[in-house]
């Protein structure tokens, strides 16, 4: 905790702010270690991986389109409206606020522009996932809103922050660009991606998401944000492991040297 000292705000007196990062990160962390389990949120290349399930076989589905735009619009909706709405006094809230805007902004234009769906949502996936996104992005500036008047960290990490943030995401976009180019027209087959850091890990936009989530967590400097992020990564490292497991599964030559999230550890 004195180490935590100089690098985050003095947490607020707020129970709600306490218990979002408790159940922030647990639960966030759980959902990956499920990941690993081969319990899976069904999305993407795993939008029916519990079918055998009879229950599963009675969930409503969305089109993967449809899916996304209800993960990231009510969360993108908090930020910019939150933007307008709260008066703001310091530069960190602005960024901060920004920051969150900006990232489900490109995650909308992303659905609607760069992506190409070849598998359906289950909605209950897909609610959990929107009310994560959306909780955690209330809270976390609501929790930089408390910071407003408090002394700043005896380390200022904000520029740090906003470096990595733009770092991780253009390469988060970059990244996703190169998968929506792998289907032509009308194709909905996995093929094994190749570019970019593709050739070292087989989920490089999960490794620019974490990096932008840090760079998130390095503006506010709130217990929140990095307990968020720290959960983020947990999930985004087990969801990697069962991405690679699948590709290695369907693909006899996937070459072995790539790892799932982390060139040449894991």
């Amino acid at each position: 905790m004195m180490l935590l000292q100089w690098f985050i705000f003095p947490p607020p007196p707020s129970v709600f702010i306490k218990a979002m990062s408790v159940i922030s990160l647990t639960s966030i962390a759980i959902l990956g270690f499920s990941e690993m389990r081969g319990k899976h949120l069904n999305y993407s290349k795993f939008w029916n991986s519990n079918s055998q399930n009879s229950t599963s076989k009675r969930q409503i589905k969305l089109s993967g389109r449809a899916g996304m735009l209800l993960l990231y619009t009510p969360a993108f909706l908090a930020a910019f409206i939150s933007l307008l709405l709260l008066p703001h006094h310091h530069i960190r809230f602005v960024l901060l606020n920004s920051a969150l805007a900006l990232h489900f902004f490109k995650r909308i234009f992303e659905v609607l522009f760069v992506h190409r769906f070849s598998s359906d949502m289950v909605l209950n996936s897909a609610i959990v996932i929107s009310l994560s996104y959306f909780s955690s992005t209330s809270t976390m500036i609501y929790a930089q809103k408390l910071t407003q008047g408090l002394p700043e960290p005896p380390i200022d990490l904000m520029y740090f922050g906003i470096v990595l943030f733009l770092i991780g995401i253009f390469g988060n976009f970059y990244h996703h660009y190169i998968l929506s180019n792998l289907r032509g027209n009308g194709e909905k087959e996995y093929k094994i991606p190749k570019g970019g850091l593709f050739g070292f890990v087989i989920c490089p936009h999960y490794l620019f998401e974490i990096i932008m989530f840090v760079g998130v967590s390095s503006v506010s400097q709130t217990l929140y944000a990095f307990c968020f992020t720290i959960g983020t990564f947990f999930y985004l490292m087990g969801r990697s492991y069962a991405t690679r497991r699948w590709y290695h599964s369907k693909f006899e030559d996937f070459p072995q040297h790539i790892k799932a999230l982390i060139p040449y550890i894991f």
